[in-house]
């Protein structure tokens, strides 16, 4: 692997504090000791992967830096024994393309640790059309179930859902039996939210309240919530009875206005979601179930798809919130 060279998207701080991007060589050489060098094939766009590239020092503290945050690819060296050469593995959360030389590169060195085998069922372009946003909504939904909301108990609210996490999300609950209604602030999304399996589409104004009332009339039996804010409280309010509402975004807002009584009125629960730091133990089980029974149908065809070289104009368009879907990105040929 001496002197192997490679070409990655590079974010870099002029002396003016504006950052810039480019496509440049390294050399394997340069990248961080790790026991486990992955010649990528694929990765993914993510709104943190946006952060990064635009210099976003809560996302990536220092710079020169190579974002993203997913990888799919194959092993070409392991230190350790833990995968053979020629193996295909994922790796998405840890540090990858947070402050670790990312996925927007055609090799990464990491630890071994923090990848595992590409889960049977899936290829390595469907892996990456998942990435941690189809491994956060499976999270989201795997609390769900595990909170004893069943698909018979009424109805699953979605916020964001044209975003990476939303429309996995609708997809897989209803691939799980689930009665699906997506929320989205963009207008003339609606067949593309029913052809995911939303029963019904709503806007962000039917769903928030700003009354100030402690408690909503009930209606969703959970919740799988990117927003956070006044949505995330309304949605709160409004759950039944035994509801769970999960939480793993903050696009609106970090802010929560709240009271108690949904939690000691009617019981319901709050679950934090974070598809970083979690265990690979628990993440195989979650990895199996969007290889099988709950990966999303036709999910190839809800995909767009761009090179290393179109990346850049792509982080602008999901910051400004003008992607829907997944954004699959082609590292290795």
């Amino acid at each position: 692997m001496s002197e192997q060279t490679f070409e990655c998207l590079w974010v870099e701080e002029r002396e003016d504090k504006v950052f810039t991007r480019s496509i440049i060589t390294r050399s394997v050489d340069d990248l961080p000791e790790g026991e486990l060098v992955v010649k990528v094939h694929y990765s993914s766009l993510n709104y943190k992967d946006a952060l990064s590239a635009t210099g976003n020092r809560g996302v990536t503290r220092h710079f020169p830096h190579t974002p993203g945050i997913d990888a799919a690819g194959e092993v070409v060296r392991c230190d350790d024994g833990r995968f053979a050469h020629g193996d295909m593995v994922v790796v998405t959360g840890f540090d990858l393309g947070m402050n670790t030389p990312g996925g927007f590169g055609q090799y990464i060195r990491i630890p071994s640790s923090w990848a595992m085998k590409l889960p049977e069922g899936l290829s390595l372009a469907e892996s990456m059309a998942l990435g941690t946003a189809g491994f956060t909504a499976g999270l989201c939904v795997e609390k769900l179930v595990n909170g004893g909301v069943g698909p018979g108990d009424g109805e699953i609210v979605v916020t964001g859902a044209t975003g990476g996490v939303g429309s996995i999300a609708v997809s897989i609950l209803r691939q799980a039996g689930y009665r699906v209604v997506a929320v989205t602030g963009k207008e003339g999304e609606a067949d593309f939210l029913r052809s995911l399996g939303a029963e019904e589409v709503v806007t962000r104004q039917e769903v928030t309240d700003d009354s100030g009332r402690p408690m909503l009339k009930e209606r969703w039996a959970g919740a799988v919530d990117v927003v956070g804010g006044d949505m995330l409280s309304s949605i709160i309010r409004a759950t039944r009875y035994g509801g769970v509402v999960t939480c793993c975004g903050l696009v609106g807002s970090p802010d929560l206005p709240l009271n108690v009584y949904p939690f000691i009125l009617r019981g319901v629960s709050l679950m934090g979601v974070d598809s970083v730091q979690v265990p690979m133990g628990e993440r195989l089980p979650v990895w199996e179930k969007l290889a099988g029974p709950w990966k999303p149908a036709h999910l190839m065809e809800t995909v767009t798809e761009c090179s290393l070289e179109e990346l850049d104009s792509r982080i602008d368009a999901i910051l400004k919130g003008q992607l829907k879907g997944r954004t699959l990105v082609e590292i290795s040929a």
